[in-house]
């Protein structure tokens, strides 16, 4: 089978053929359909990711697929379940082994090409807005990097919660995106003094940001007291240092969100969220957004879309046996 992996960290990943793996006890062996691509991937390629798999690797965190086979003492999902797996690694392959008790059932209603990238995107802003940080109906809520993978399904949820939210992101196309998505204020991050138009909007409660860098700084100088700023990640590429005096000034709450930890240490948070998200999803309370979906032999042409920062929600890598086409607009969303 054709498996996308990496050898050295800060090299090029190659496509190569690798045999087929054999499920081992606790683990199902899917047929692999789409793999969607996060911010996480970039770092794991660099050997910056907070986990390290040893190599060579296979890349691709969250994958779609049907259950091919059962490893020894495993019960189920059976034999031609269609399930999304969150497993850290491994998805840009036609075939993988995952542990069966990360298999999440899907609804008929969502395909697969959705499934893929549904589970991070979604699940981090639920559990960031609602987990972390209490957002509540007629807060606040600003989000950062507002048209990308997660911060899109922030602005979705965020709206869903009762919030008031305020969209930062790059040109009208993709404020017009966040628009659709809930935001009811517009702010361009690239024409506009952010800091200056927050403090116009009279401030923000709660913070979700992906960004990290200048966007930070000017939400924090911008946050209302008690105000809670969730740190997502870093796609600007600079980590902020935060003067903890203004922290105490201002009685802010800065809350840090790494959600495959919950899959270690408290699992049923992760659980809870994709039940509730699965139930907005088959209300049609959700719209999930993929903006590209690639077939594995440009596995590495996607990835240089996420690093450019192109995507408009999530892009997505499909493989041969899926009978995938090599691009699948936003409204493809909620295709079956």
């Amino acid at each position: 089978m054709k498996a996308y992996q990496l050898d050295v960290y800060g090299q090029p990943a190659q496509l190569r053929d690798v045999p087929s793996p054999v499920p081992e006890a606790g683990q199902v062996r899917l047929r692999i359909a789409a793999c969607g691509l996060n911010f996480a991937d970039l770092l794991m390629l660099e050997g910056k990711y907070q986990e390290r798999p040893p190599l060579p690797m296979t890349l691709g965190m969250e994958v779609a697929g049907r259950v091919e086979a059962l490893g020894p003492g495993v019960a189920g999902p059976p034999p031609g379940s269609r399930v999304a797996v969150f497993a850290g690694a491994g998805g840009l392959a036609e075939a993988g082994c995952f542990p069966a008790d990360r298999c999440l059932p899907l609804p008929d209603a969502m395909s697969d090409i959705v499934a893929a990238g549904f589970q991070v995107a979604y699940s981090t802003s639920h559990v960031a807005l609602a987990h972390r940080a209490r957002l509540q109906p007629g807060e606040t809520l600003l989000v950062l990097g507002a048209a990308g993978g997660v911060g899109l399904t922030a602005v979705e949820i965020g709206r869903l919660m009762g919030a008031r939210v305020i969209a930062v992101a790059r040109g009208p196309d993709r404020l017009a995106v966040a628009a659709a998505a809930g935001a009811e204020v517009l702010i361009d991050s690239e024409t506009t003094d952010l800091a200056a138009a927050l403090k116009a909007e009279g401030g923000v409660d709660v913070v979700y940001d992906p960004v990290g860098g200048a966007a930070f700084r000017a939400a924090m100088s911008a946050a209302r007291p008690e105000a809670r700023l969730l740190t997502i990640g870093f796609a600007s590429g600079e980590v902020p240092q935060i003067p903890a005096n203004h922290l105490l000034v201002k009685n802010l709450s800065v809350i840090g969100l790494y959600w495959g930890g919950y899959l270690r240490f408290h699992p049923q948070v992760i659980d809870d969220s994709l039940r509730q998200l699965l139930r907005w999803y088959d209300e049609g309370r959700l719209h999930p957004q993929v903006s590209h979906a690639l077939p594995l032999d440009q596995a590495g042409a996607a990835l240089e879309l996420l690093r450019e920062r192109q995507a408009i929600g999530k892009i997505v890598v499909t493989m041969p046996s899926a009978g995938a086409p090599g691009y699948c607009a936003a409204s493809a969303g909620n295709s079956p």
